[in-house]
């Protein structure tokens, strides 16, 4: 997106450098990520950052309303409500398309957003591991914001994630987790936070509390939930057994309380009124069927990864729908083919990532995620055999 820095780098690129990226993010714990990594990092001028944080300030507006809870009783699903909810999220990651404007200039519109942890400490990861590599990024461009380097980054989400506890008294909760696709960000937190994940199922619970197995075989009282379980995820496992369900009302802390999956999510989509949210509707609210259906995305409220999303819905498609209230109808974004590469140039969608500490009168941006696409979304299955595309990160200018 600067153009004069996207020349250098693209024609600095080499194949072998790429593959020494990758390698060294494979080899950093042994692990490969489950998704791809794009070739290449985004450079975002000063005017489309400062856009993106006015962005993230106008949606936030919303969830600072006095009557939010009010109106976000409705996404609440019945059987997975947990107890003690939080006054507010300690997690919100906003996902921007970044557009085309009227006069040519490049705009975020926003594409979802979720009240729930993102890959916080692989993005760090990711961003050192870009630099380490390619001479052509400016020391000087950072990932990060409000003033942050790499050691006031870490403090943050350890005053988050921890919460004042001895750090094994603290886990990150996963079914699975070193199958999960974004296991390489569970590594990375066990590195920079010093903290354990560990399996639903591997919980025991006597009275309302709870402990985990250690590697020495030590029974430890689990004080506070760094939560990254998807109830999507939980309730198709139906061969799971464990002592320790999410609804159980139990003696511990949540790092991220999971009934803000649910508060903010697509199901926010249509109380925003911003120049940087195109129109969305919820299905059972829908007034009249847009004469230009064409130029909507059908989404259903309660998926993750682009999973049930019709981009080209017909009126059949909509008239077929079995529980409308489950759905919303949002109007599309024209991303901007913004970023040069090889051979195609790739769509951007950039993920905001936010922390809300505990007391705090607003959440404060920190990081961000980048995804590269050349297809009609950004999932894996509509970019396959491309080059260029995938998970990335953005550095912005100064």
């Amino acid at each position: 997106m600067i153009p004069e820095l996207r020349s250098r780098f693209n024609a600095a690129f080499t194949q072998a450098k790429y593959e020494a990226f990758t390698k060294d993010i494979e080899e950093r714990y042994r692990h490969k990520p489950g998704f791809n990594l794009a070739e290449t990092p985004v450079f975002i001028p000063s005017a489309l950052r400062d856009a993106l944080a006015a962005a993230c300030d106008d949606v936030c507006s919303l969830f600072l309303r006095p009557d939010f809870k009010q109106l976000s009783e409705g996404a609440l699903q019945p059987g997975q409500i947990v107890a003690n909810e939080s006054e507010h999220p300690m997690f919100l990651v906003v996902d921007f398309g970044i557009c085309e404007g009227d006069n040519g200039e490049l705009i975020p519109q926003l594409v979802e957003i979720q009240g729930f942890p993102s890959l916080f400490c692989y993005q760090h990861l990711l961003a050192e591991t870009y630099k380490r590599h390619y001479e052509t990024i400016p020391a000087h461009y950072t990932h990060l914001f409000n003033g942050l380097d790499s050691e006031g980054y870490i403090d943050i989400l350890k005053r988050a994630v921890i919460g004042g506890h001895n750090p094994e008294n603290v886990i990150l909760l996963e079914i699975e987790p070193e199958k999960q696709t974004t296991s390489i960000d569970f590594f990375a937190t066990r590195d920079m936070l010093g903290i354990p994940f560990v399996c639903l199922t591997k919980l025991k619970k006597e009275g309302r509390t709870l402990y985990y197995t250690d590697e020495n075989g030590r029974n430890i009282q689990v004080k506070r939930i760094f939560n990254r379980i998807i109830f999507d995820d939980l309730l198709a496992r139906k061969d799971l057994v464990s002592e320790f369900h999410l609804t159980d009302d139990v003696e511990v802390e949540w790092a991220g309380h999971p009934n803000w999956f649910f508060r903010i999510s697509k199901h926010t989509l249509p109380l925003f009124d911003s120049p940087y949210v195109p129109k969305s509707y919820y299905m059972d609210q829908l007034p009249a069927m847009p004469d230009d259906l064409e130029n909507y995305v059908l989404k259903p409220l309660y998926s993750f990864a682009g999973m049930g999303v019709i981009v080209n819905p017909t009126p059949e498609d909509v008239a077929n729908v079995e529980d409308p209230s489950n759905y919303i109808l949002q109007r599309k974004m024209r991303y901007a083919p913004a970023v040069p590469t090889l051979d195609d140039p790739a769509k951007v969608e950039i993920r905001m990532m936010m922390v809300w500490e505990e007391g705090a009168a607003r959440p404060v941006l920190v990081n961000n995620l980048v995804r590269l696409s050349k297809g009609i979304m950004t999932g894996v299955r509509y970019n396959k055999d491309r080059t260029w595309v995938g998970s990335s990160i953005g550095f912005f200018e100064p």
